[in-house]
This record gives C-alpha cells, sequence and structure tokens, in this order.
C-alpha cells in the first residue's frame, strides 16, 4: 500500500522537477536529457578489484542524475523508476555490443545453448535493512523497468532476482576501496534453484551505480559460483534432444525405416566443463563517476 501510494502521489503531484526542482514537472527536459541523452560506456573504477566484469555506465552520477537516483532511492519517487529503467536498458544494451545480440561461446553457438538472443538481468539485491527502512528495493524495481524497456525495443529479455544476502553487510557510504571489498566480500548467494536459471541466456548484472566496483565483483562472484557447468547444459540440451529423436525413431522402426540420429546424439562428445559465465558476464547501472568513464581518461 505504501508503495502504491508514493507511485500515485508522485503521478498526479508532479510539484517539480526531481533533478533540478524546476516547477511544475516531475522530470524536466534537461535532466531527462542528462541521464539517457548519450550513448552508455564502459567505466573502470580505479583500483578495479578482482572479478569485476565488464560493466557499461549510462550517465556520470553528478548534479542532476544524483539527484534523480537519490530522490528514487531514499525520497520515494518511484515514478522514477520508469525513465532510471530506460537510462539502465541502455547500458545493457551497450554491453551486449552490435545488435543487442547474445555473446557466443567458443564453439559458434550462444552462451547457454540459447539461440533467441534472451538476455537475464540480475538485480544486486539491497542489505535487508536498507529494504525496511526505504520501503522498497530500488534496483529491483529499476531492473523490472529495464526489462519492459527492452522487451519493447526488440530483446527478449526478463529478471531473475536470484541473489541474496547470506550475512549482514554495513552501509558502504564513507568506506575506502579496501573497506568496501572487505565489507561485502562473500556476503551474497544465489538462492537454491536459481542457478538453472543463469544457463538459459546472456546474464547481466544490473544496478543503480557503481563507485569502487566492490558490490558489482561480490555478485560476479556468487553467480560464477552458482552458474552451471557447460558440460551441464550440454547435457541437458542433449537429453531433450535425445528423447525427441528416440520418440521419433521408435515411430520409423514401427514403419520399417532406420533411424541413426538417435545414436549421434547419445555418443555427442562433450567440448568442455567450463562454467557458462566465464568472462562472458556482463553488468550495466545507471550511473558511475565521471572519472570511471574509459573515454575520459589520457
Amino acid at each position: 500500500m505504501r508503495g502504491w501510494w508514493r507511485d500515485l502521489s508522485d503521478l498526479v503531484l508532479p510539484a517539480e522537477c526531481a533533478g533540478c526542482g524546476a516547477a511544475r514537472t516531475a522530470l524536466c527536459p534537461r535532466c531527462r536529457a542528462a541521464l539517457g541523452g548519450r550513448a552508455a560506456r564502459r567505466v573502470r573504477p580505479v583500483p578495479e578489484p578482482a572479478g569485476l566484469p565488464v560493466v557499461y555506465a549510462a550517465a556520470p552520477y553528478a548534479r542532476e542524475v544524483r539527484e534523480l537516483l537519490l530522490a528514487h532511492k531514499e525520497r520515494g519517487a518511484l515514478a522514477l523508476a520508469g525513465v532510471l529503467g530506460a537510462a539502465l536498458a541502455g547500458a545493457v544494451r551497450a554491453g551486449l555490443g552490435p545488435g543487442g545480440a547474445a555473446a557466443e561461446d567458443a564453439g559458434g553457438g550462444p552462451v547457454g545453448g540459447r539461440g533467441d538472443g534472451s538476455v537475464v538481468l540480475v538485480p544486486v539485491p539491497s542489505a535487508r535493512w536498507a529494504v525496511r527502512a526505504r520501503g522498497h528495493d530500488p534496483v529491483r524495481r529499476m531492473t523490472l523497468a529495464a526489462t519492459r524497456e527492452l522487451r519493447r525495443t526488440g530483446t527478449p529479455a526478463r529478471m531473475a532476482a536470484v541473489l541474496r544476502q547470506r550475512r549482514p553487510v554495513a552501509d558502504q557510504a564513507g568506506l575506502d576501496a579496501r573497506r568496501r571489498l572487505e565489507n561485502v566480500s562473500g556476503a551474497l548467494e544465489v538462492a537454491p534453484g536459481g542457478g538453472r536459471l543463469l544457463g538459459t541466456g546472456r546474464v547481466v548484472l544490473v544496478d543503480d551505480l557503481i563507485t569502487t566496483g566492490a558490490s558489482l565483483a561480490e555478485a560476479a562472484r556468487a553467480l560464477r559460483d552458482a552458474a552451471p557447468s557447460r558440460r551441464e547444459v550440454e547435457r541437458g540440451v542433449r537429453t531433450s534432444v535425445y528423447a525427441a529423436v528416440t520418440r521419433e525413431g521408435r515411430g520409423e522402426r514401427r514403419s520399417g525405416t532406420r533411424s541413426e540420429s538417435g545414436k549421434w546424439v547419445h555418443g555427442a562428445p562433450e567440448k568442455t566443463t567450463g562454467n557458462v559465465l566465464g568472462s562472458l558476464l556482463r553488468a550495466a547501472v545507471v550511473a558511475a563517476p565521471g572519472d570511471s568513464f574509459e573515454m575520459t581518461r589520457n
């Protein structure tokens, strides 16, 4: 009820722009352009934590963009989830490459064995105490909006909120890079049964903001630990294909013909036992510090 009332009040009573304070509008054209008026770019914090996936950000974390994220996260401006989600979707598409196509493994096939170019968005979970205090999970809300935007623009996408906290963490604000890493190290895990969802499409971790990269690196570690191996994914694909071929073969035997397909599928060699995520895991955020954008460096 609390979230519903905030949504309604934000929509019908837009007293001022959440980014700059301009009157009579929930989001002015200038702030909208600051958030989504440029192409998403790769960002890399310095120092870069081990295990951090390739990260793309939609906008620098400054002025209007900072205010928009804080308004959505801390001040309950829930109607901003749509525009923030659209910016997040742009960062997801940038990380996927030209056309937003799913990456391919070394054998030329789509990661996870899927040929539909699907994308699985995995939100980094907020601390439980933060969700209780805010009354909502801002990253999860933005992820849902980004999923809808990706689908609207032709990219099959779905959210898989498989990450959860396995132990409490302190507020990251005010901690330096080393202490942030210590704070979140080993703090996340994939919920039981969630690992099987990670082999069904290209996986992109999503968050609202990257600073030191500690939270994204820990989330990536948890996903890689839980993701199925290529052997497990391929075995599942071969099993389903073999069952279909066997049924077809039975029908052929009844009609007096011979089928060799079942033997070929059953005896197919296993290519590799590596994790299906490996180095192909990507991450996307709405904002990042300006000096972390690669194009701004000398």
